[in-house]
């Protein structure tokens, strides 16, 4: 579904302090969650409400770099490599559509984030 993002704002209910991944996250997906968890708490824009996406982002993302690890490893059977490619194309279309709605893509991190007041909406009046 393409369309107009919705403006990022800041959240009085987002995280003040940067919350420690999940423990059930695998290796490589707990190194993006500390990657990107200090920018997100940052720029006060990440709830509880959000942790679900941030946690899939990561697992995405963390899925891509397991699926690459294993490409790299050795020679795979052509089903093989075509299984793993398929697994690896997905979690990244996942975790591009994930990281726009987190705002970690330059797109996104360039809308403003905090909107203007009300007061100049109104211009009829």
């Amino acid at each position: 579904m393409k369309g107009t993002k919705p403006h990022l704002v800041v959240d009085n209910g987002a995280f003040r302090k940067v919350p420690p991944p999940p423990k059930w996250l695998s290796d490589e997906a707990r190194k993006e969650w500390r990657r990107v968890i200090g920018p997100l708490v940052e720029r006060r824009i990440l709830t509880v409400a959000d942790l679900g996406s941030l946690e899939n982002y990561c697992l995405s993302i963390g899925r891509v770099r397991e699926v690459q690890a294993e490409i790299a490893a050795g020679e795979l059977d052509p089903d093989t490599f075509a299984k793993l490619f398929r697994i690896q194309d997905k979690a990244m279309a996942t975790a591009r559509l994930l990281a726009a709605e987190l705002g970690l893509t330059p797109v996104s991190r360039s809308r403003p984030t905090v909107r203007p007041s009300d007061e100049d909406d109104d211009l009829l009046e």
